[in-house]
Parts: structure tokens; sequence; C-alpha cells
């Protein structure tokens, strides 16, 4: 598996995962992420035995972007905690139909309350148990005669969040076919949702460090991504507050 690495250091490092990879390997017993992250740890460095790789947060199987593991317990812990306090920034672009009109530059706040079914979540009704309340914010910054390419910012992190509350405003992810949109995107399966941007405290420097990742090809083949709007994501995700 080809790793794109974003930044590395002794105690963290932060990759890009292409749609289609797991993060974690699961009972499939397909190889994941964390393993071929592990095995560039253990020949980059000639590590005999086995090689510290601490998953600390993941992203769907359908999902790209970037991703960052400790390489120490002691930052497998402060970064699960940071990541358990939702202290980190966390910025997706989500690609989604025209289906309705959705004002440009300005960003929405978006709260629902979902309830985890088998492998998917759904806006609950009135008979809905085990209930939890889903927050996030989102800003349209491109679109075209058919899509519109939104900056979405987690308040909540709820198993498959960003996916069902776009659902919910009727405008899925382009691809996601378990939210009711023709899937997949490409043929990895993976659809138009990509995390392009973390930002976390180093756990042992004390000081932000923030990674980029590029916009995939199945998000930009259905709508051009140029300068001015790679530019605009960036200014727009330093301005957030």
């Amino acid at each position: 598996m080809k790793i794109n690495i974003l930044y590395e250091d002794n105690h963290i490092i932060a990759v890009e995962k292409e749609a289609g990879v797991l993060t974690q390997q699961d009972s499939s017993g397909v190889p994941s992420l964390l393993d071929a992250v592990r095995d560039y740890i253990k020949q980059k460095y000639d590590k005999p035995g086995n090689v510290f790789c601490g998953l600390v947060h993941r992203l769907d199987r359908q999902v790209s972007g970037v991703i960052v593991f400790a390489r120490t317990s002691k930052a497998a812990r402060r970064l699960s905690a940071e990541f358990a306090g939702r202290s980190v920034v966390k910025m997706y672009v989500a690609l989604v139909e025209n289906r309705q009109p959705i004002e440009p530059d300005i960003w929405f706040d978006r709260e629902d309350r979902l309830v985890r079914k088998r492998g998917y979540s759904e806006k609950a009704d009135g008979k809905s148990r085990n209930i939890r309340t889903a927050s996030l914010r989102f800003m349209a910054v491109a679109s075209n005669e058919s899509y519109s390419l939104l900056l979405v910012s987690l308040k909540t992190g709820r198993k498959h969040q960003i996916r069902a509350q776009l659902a919910a405003m009727g405008t899925p992810v382009v691809g996601d076919a378990t939210y009711g949109h023709a899937g997949p995107a490409d043929d990895a399966g993976g659809i138009c949702l990509h995390a392009v941007y973390l930002r976390i405290n180093h756990p042992t420097k004390k000081e932000p460090v923030e990674f980029f990742s590029r916009i995939p090809t199945r998000i930009s083949e259905r709508l051009h991504v140029d300068d001015a709007i790679t530019q605009k994501i960036s200014d727009a995700i330093k301005a957030y507050r």
C-alpha cells in the first residue's frame, strides 16, 4: 500500500488516507492503513519486533483525507484525550448535488437528533431510542450547474455524522448510496467526502500543528477545483472560529 506522508517526527505521523482503505483492520482481514503505517515505520527505522503505532481517530472506509497516528504510547494517550475533548479542529469538503439552493460564503449551523441503526445513522423520530444530538457547520465554497462544494466543520463526533446530516438536508454526499445517492463515486468505493484539514496540539511540543490534504480527483472531476477555490478554502479555515 502506497503511503503519502504529510508529516512525521518521533511522536506522530500524519498521512493521507485513500478512499476504499480501512483505517483499522476488521474481521475481513483486508490490510489497513494502520498496518501499512506500522510497516513503514518498521522498515524506515529498521526496528526489530513489534512496532508501536497508536490509532487515535478514524475515517470511514469510503472517506479519504488526513489522519494522524501516534508513534509513542505517551503521544497516543495525549492525542486520544485531545480528540475525546473535541479540542482538535477537523474540516471536511463534501460534494453534493444542487437539489436545493445554498447561499454561498456563509456559515450555517445544523443540528439533528440522530439514532444509530445497523450500519448507518438516521434522523430520529418520535419513537426512536438512544438518540444523540449531532451538530455541524457548513459553508458552500464553490458550485457549478450540477454540484456544490461544502466546507464542513464538526461540532460533535457521531458515527457517519456528516453523511447522515447532509442526507437529512436532502443533499446526500455524491456517491454515498447508504444515504440516498447513487454510488459509488469511484472504483475504490469512495464517496465525495474528504478530510481536508486537521489541527492538533502536538503531544510533546505543546504547540499547534496543522495538516492539509489535497482534494481528490473524484471531487475535482465533477467540480473543477482551481487555485482560487483552494485558496478560498484555506482562507475560510484560517478565519474559522
